[in-house]
């Protein structure tokens, strides 16, 4: 057991990696539940919302035109994302690693195209989209969501 923290000769690039780590663990287990308080984290999701996911979802959130049926290649399209669909029937922690992780590896035996995004997007990036997508729901749906989530 260490007694004398000055006897550690550590390089300052481990302690700077020690410290980028500890603040991802803390950040990535206390985030939740994510709100619409700040304006610069919709307007930044909105950003991340437009490069990303606007393809599948649509500029106004509104989801593909028949949502609830398949694409031409036998997937399931993309729900709206503005509170007439059922995002807001899930938890933040749920939302957040849809969005991460992709539903393919979430739910067996997943039809549809629900990429991941870990490899675009940060967890503030995706905290940032969905208080984006949030700003957008009625206040009784966010609210029900808000509980949910904490």
């Amino acid at each position: 057991m260490i007694k004398d923290i000055k006897t550690l000769k550590l390089k300052p690039i481990l302690l700077i990696a020690v410290y980028f780590s500890l603040i991802n663990f803390a950040y990535s287990h206390n985030h939740f539940p994510i709100t619409i308080d700040s304006k610069i984290m919709i307007a930044k999701g909105k950003i991340a919302y437009e490069n990303n996911c606007v393809s599948c979802h649509m500029i106004n959130l509104a989801g593909a035109k028949n949502w609830k049926g398949v694409d031409e290649d036998g997937h399931r399209k993309a729900p709206p994302l503005n509170g007439t669909g059922h995002t807001w029937h899930h938890d933040d922690k749920t939302l957040h690693a849809i969005i991460k992780n992709g539903l393919a590896k979430l739910v067996k035996n997943y039809e549809g195209k629900m990429i991941g995004f870990e490899d675009k997007l940060s967890d503030k990036d995706i905290d940032s989209v969905l208080a984006y997508i949030k700003s957008y729901w009625p206040k009784d749906k966010y609210d029900h969501q808000i509980n949910m989530s904490k």
